[in-house]
């Protein structure tokens, strides 16, 4: 690096320092050198270049005013030429650079500045080629910690042999990668989560307990903002070599970030075919034994089944499921956690009681709620299965249990069948062809006649139904007079055969609506 003291270790240049300025002046970085003999050079002066002169300015204005100037353009420091005329500093200008806080040395008569600025082209050199040498090493052993699996943290590992400096790797959900932070991880992370999903990102954020941090963003494959690399360092206190280390250390996570997206999509749908071979029952058992050993889960061992919906918008928020998965990790729990448009089923060894199962999904309840407070969080409990092969009716439980919770309460609830029993529960555990038989049966009739002659039959009937059968309100509903509802109705008991006065009619089209929704 180019500085005044550089300069001076060099006995060739014969340089005599006269005014040290401030602390670390004469260690600054010097941008490079200016040759002036202006009155007023400090419009083309750049911030922190270093000033050659042999003082003929002298007969125009004062030292203190060629000084000020100086100051003004917020020049690195003096170098004064002595000549056969001025063989020694004259004094006040040693004394104007005392007083402004400039450095000033002088060079010998034998010296010429061209001497002092080949020295300077020959340093900055030097330190150019020693930071493309870095670089190069730094980008090697990136990619090598890349490719050998070293992940989020091995990347923080190389930049750290170079730089000690407080790192933290945190996705766009709030998910730590690595690095460490002081005070509560959880309130750290979601500041960070929070700064990165601004637009535009700031460049600096205040993170709770780790006071102001620099923010190198970290972009997936799709040119998104996937993560951010934190330095618990404001801008300011970083010199330009550690933020140029950071900046690539942040362009090497985009490999690993987008490399974890892959493998995230490919794990999400790895578990959520898992769902659709326990609900085929019988005939997939052998797999859903080895999906689950994939997943480092005994399948011979007692299993429990949980559903859970964070929030009543028909998107679950973002990060809920990252807070559930890692729920299980920190408690060192193998689980699948599958994700849906709504809700997230989670399927997990449960070696303790069915009361020890709510008391655990309190915890996590409360955890998610703590991470999402605006949201409420319902949970759905099946009945604990003795092994793989009994996870189908705790599975269709689960999910029940959810949604009618969800129905009967506007808080967060946790619950079990007994807690919650409906027809929707019998109705799930049959086999889904006879389900879907015995609804196209009933309701194949009304489907027909809509289909060739324009009515809505079966919209009819689910309205009225939905509205306990009660003519007036459906009418109103449909927009229809009660006279034409009578008509429909009429028609409907022809087609199907059944008499919507009667209870056991009625609870035949009930169910077959209902059937139908869930094969």
């Amino acid at each position: 690096m180019l500085s005044l003291q550089t300069l001076l270790a060099d006995s060739t240049l014969e340089l005599t320092l006269l005014t040290p300025g401030p602390v670390d002046a004469l260690d600054s970085e010097v941008l490079w050198l200016h040759n002036t003999e202006l009155p007023d050079p400090s419009p083309y002066i750049r911030p922190t270049e270093l000033v050659l002169t042999n003082g003929l300015w002298r007969d125009s204005v004062t030292a203190g005013e060629f000084v000020a100037a100086l100051q003004r353009a917020r020049a690195a420091g003096l170098i004064f030429g002595l000549t056969a005329q001025t063989p020694v500093a004259p004094d006040d200008l040693i004394e104007a650079c005392v007083a402004a806080g400039i450095p000033l040395a002088t060079v010998s008569i034998r010296v010429p500045f061209t001497a002092i600025t080949e020295t300077a082209a020959r340093i900055q050199g030097a330190a150019r080629q020693d930071a493309l040498a870095r670089l190069v090493r730094r980008g090697n052993a990136l990619a090598t910690s890349i490719s050998r699996g070293g992940g989020a943290e091995g990347v923080l590992e190389v930049l750290r042999r170079d730089h000690e400096l407080p790192l933290l790797v945190v996705d766009r959900m709030g998910r730590r990668l690595a690095g460490d932070a002081p005070g509560n991880d959880a309130d750290t992370d979601r500041a960070a989560a929070e700064a990165l999903a601004r637009r535009p990102p700031p460049l600096e954020v205040d993170l709770p307990g780790a006071g102001l941090a620099s923010v190198y963003l970290v972009e997936g494959a799709m040119g998104d903002i996937d993560a951010g690399l934190f330095c618990l360092r404001p801008l300011a206190e970083l010199s330009g070599v550690e933020r140029d280390a950071i900046d690539q250390a942040a362009r090497f996570l985009s490999l690993e970030v987008t490399k974890q997206q892959a493998l995230h999509a490919i794990e999400s749908r790895f578990s959520s075919e898992l769902l659709e071979m326990i609900l085929s029952g019988a005939a997939r058992v052998a797999d859903v034994q080895d999906r689950l050993r994939a997943f480092g889960i005994d399948p011979a061992a007692q299993l429990a089944v949980i559903t859970m919906v964070v929030g009543d918008e028909p998107m679950r928020p973002a990060g809920s499921t990252d807070e559930i998965e890692g729920f299980f990790r920190r408690r060192g729990i193998p689980a699948v956690v599958v994700a849906g448009s709504q809700d997230t089923v989670v399927v997990f060894p449960w070696n303790s009681t069915g009361e020890d199962l709510a008391g655990f999904c309190h915890q996590l309840s409360d955890a998610v709620r703590r991470r999402f407070p605006e949201h409420r969080v319902v949970v759905g409990i099946g009945a604990p299965a003795a092994d793989s092969t009994e996870l189908r009716e705790p599975l269709i439980g689960s999910r029940e249990v959810c949604q009618v919770l969800r129905r009967r309460s506007k808080d967060s609830r946790v619950g079990t069948f007994a807690d919650v029993g409906t027809h929707r529960m019998l109705l799930g555990l049959h086999d889904r062809a006879l389900l879907r038989r015995f609804a196209d049966d009933i309701l194949g009739p009304l489907r027909t006649n809509d289909e060739h002659n324009g009515t809505e039959l079966e919209r009819t009937l689910r309205t009225f139904l939905s509205n306990d059968g009660h003519w007036s309100a459906t009418a109103s509903d449909l927009y229809v007079h009660v006279n034409t509802l009578r008509n429909r109705v009429s028609r409907i008991g022809e087609l199907t055969g059944r008499d919507v006065t009667r209870l056991e009619d009625r609870v035949d089209l009930f169910l077959a609506l209902e059937a139908d929704a869930l094969s």
